[in-house]
């Protein structure tokens, strides 16, 4: 049975009432990313504290501080720049959170995307890719000297968009502590095909899931949300479940809600997503 649980602000960003629906429902594993009116990078000691009380108190785990380190920031900021020096702050106190709250994994983004990576001049964002990785190396020193898992996200926002970049990223940094939030719908935007081109070339590298469902027209630059099997993550679900139980998979597979059904609240699109997430695992 895998490890399932859920973004909780996807229900609610009043945390207790999220772990009370999380309880109700039968997730385990919670993810923190927003809560009241806080990220979870900013959560005082007194705040992170409650938090565990709260988790505690109804036996649920965590699996993933995700707050939304380096994301949004240009690639080439300079390491002394305020900017770069307020994330690795942040960094520095998710890992804090995290190991208060019983977890090894610490959520990372790509920096803001830049359009072309690879190829022909004059489009080529040149030497974007090797100052990506310098940019990794302090992140992941404090991160491999206290024993936290850094999970980069490949998100539509950031310079690691799909599978494929996260494996060549994993493959050129090459540390243990470096592993993939695989969000397969995401990497839609990229064109990639999430099974089974994306999940093949990193399957070994996942250490933790976002699964959704959208639609995405990347010629009107949209992408909107829907309920699970209503979009075109469909046909995929079934053969990335069968493959993960194959592999063995053993990290946590969170339910990211970010759909609001017309009229409704994100806590609607949630519950209408939860049976088709829940019937998926099981199945």
């Amino acid at each position: 049975m895998f490890k399932l649980g859920v973004i909780t602000d996807g229900i609610s960003r009043d945390f207790a009432y999220a772990l009370d629906t999380m309880v109700e429902t039968g997730l385990e594993y919670v993810e923190l990313q927003y809560l009241w009116e806080k990220q979870v990078g900013e959560l005082t000691d007194a705040d992170v504290a409650r938090v565990k009380d709260l988790i505690d108190a109804r036996n649920l785990k965590v699996s993933c501080i995700s707050h939304h380190n380096l994301s949004a920031l240009p690639v080439d900021t300079a390491v002394v720049a305020p900017a770069y020096r307020e994330h690795i702050t942040t960094l520095q106190r998710c890992i804090d959170v995290a190991k208060a709250l019983g977890t090894n994994l610490v959520r990372i983004f790509s920096f803001r995307k830049e359009m072309v990576l690879f190829g022909a001049e004059p489009i080529v964002s040149e030497s974007t890719w090797s100052t990506l990785l310098d940019r990794l190396e302090e992140p992941l020193r404090i991160a491999g000297d206290v024993g936290i898992t850094l999970v980069i996200e490949t998100a539509i926002s950031g310079n690691v968009t799909s599978a494929l970049l996260a494996r060549k990223l994993i493959d050129e940094l090459d540390v243990p502590h470096l592993k993939v939030l695989w969000d397969p719908c995401s990497s839609l935007y990229c064109t990639e095909v999430p099974y089974p081109d994306g999940y093949e070339v990193i399957r070994e590298h996942i250490a933790h899931v976002h699964l959704k469902d959208g639609v995405v027209n990347l010629p009107a630059a949209t992408f909107d949300f829907c309920a699970m099997r209503q979009g075109q993550m469909d046909p995929f679900y079934n053969d990335i479940v069968s493959a993960l139980k194959r592999d063995g998979y053993d990290g946590t597979i969170s339910l990211e809600s970010v759909y609001t059904p017309e009229g409704g609240t994100r806590e609607d699109g949630f519950r209408e997503s939860l049976p088709i997430f829940m019937e998926l695992m099981e199945g």
